[in-house]
């Protein structure tokens, strides 16, 4: 705690200053974000780092495993929805990203189960909302014998199926049939810091290029 103390200091001291005029625009005129960015609670995925955002360009939401629920999930287990719902229908983004990341625990959980889960039923709950992505590595993806290149699959084909969800939503389907929103699978590798990308032509993702 004391260095979350510290570190408000410091950005009051030091950084306020290159901010101030933003944050007071911000204040006037409320946010407009462009993106809705939806990516997992672990802690070295940070969504406005690795995209150097400013304050009021991005609408994150953060949940356990970038899980997206379809949107017949209601009640307090579907936060995530309201958050859509409200992105794309209040606040107008014309962009959806759901990031996933390599060395994801819920990833290794949703495939070997969640250690002393009697005591985390609602994480428990929460993980089943994804069981088709289990579902799919256990039927498809038995070659696969490294624990790491199978939690790295799974990540990668949870982002897909949250994709799906999204279809599911009536305010994203009226604004994709619309052509005013557009949906993006991003993958995040920890270890390089490197982002890719799915490719729908070529069924793989593939590292972000430099615009041109």
């Amino acid at each position: 705690m004391q260095q979350l103390i510290a570190g408000i200091h410091k950005f009051q001291q030091d950084e306020l200053g290159r901010y101030q005029e933003l944050f007071h625009r911000l204040s006037r005129e409320g946010q407009n974000p462009h993106t809705l960015f939806i990516t997992c609670s672990d802690s070295r995925v940070l969504a406005e780092l690795i995209t150097q955002s400013q304050p009021g360009d991005l609408f994150v939401v953060k949940n356990v495993g970038n899980i997206v629920p379809r949107a017949d999930v209601s009640g307090s287990t579907n936060s995530t929805a309201a958050a859509i719902e409200f992105a794309i229908q209040s606040l107008g983004v014309s962009d959806v990203v759901v990031c996933g990341h390599s060395l994801c625990g819920a990833m290794a959980a949703l495939l070997e189960g969640l250690p002393g889960q009697e005591s985390m039923p609602h994480l428990r709950e929460w993980l089943e909302f994804a069981s088709p992505v289990r579902q799919l590595i256990e039927r498809d993806y038995g070659y696969l014998k490294d624990p790491d290149a199978r939690m790295t699959a799974a990540a990668e084909e949870n982002v897909l199926f949250a994709l799906e969800n999204l279809h599911t939503y009536p305010v994203v389907a009226e604004r994709l049939a619309a052509g005013t929103l557009r949906l993006h699978g991003w993958f995040f590798r920890i270890a390089t810091a490197e982002m890719f990308a799915y490719d729908p032509a070529t069924q793989q993702f593939q590292p972000i290029q430099r615009p041109s």
